[in-house]
């Protein structure tokens, strides 16, 4: 029995079960080397060339796929990622007023968001006082690391 007229169904095979890991990974990598299957090894397959062929079909193109077109379609997709911080890196770069005076380099500051924090002078010693406008330069646990704006 001749089994290189079924080759097909193992092609489609492969990239169908390269696309649905895709689905999982959305990286672009099954994706390309899913169509690089389809494309090298089922065309391959399609137009009657020997199993050794077709497999290089879909080495060779899927590797070019790989290489190639993924690193542009990421590329466009990156282009279009939302940069907006969230949660406690939103916080890094706010401004705020001092609220309750600095007693050993430990005090209370109210956010432009509305949120009141625990503080420390980023710079250790700097002076603030109640009205004093400051900014976050970062965040550590329940304190924030705050210096003049």
């Amino acid at each position: 029995m001749d089994f290189t007229q079924w080759t097909w169904i193992v092609w489609l095979s492969i990239a169908i079960a390269c696309i649905v890991i895709e689905l999982f990974t959305l990286e672009f990598t099954f994706a390309t080397i899913g169509t690089g299957v389809l494309i090298g090894g089922l065309g391959a397959t399609l137009l009657g060339f020997p199993w050794y062929v077709q497999i290089a079909a879909a080495a060779v193109l899927s590797a070019l796929l790989l290489f190639i077109i993924r690193p542009l379609l990421r590329r466009l997709l990156a282009k279009h990622e939302d940069h907006t911080r969230h949660n406690i890196d939103a916080i890094a770069q706010q401004r705020g007023r001092v609220t309750r005076p600095f007693i050993d380099d430990l005090g209370e500051v109210k956010l432009e968001n509305g949120e009141t924090w625990s503080a420390k002078p980023a710079a250790a010693g700097e002076p603030f006082e109640v009205g004093d406008e400051i900014v976050v330069h970062e965040v550590r646990g329940a304190i924030v690391m705050v210096g003049r704006t």
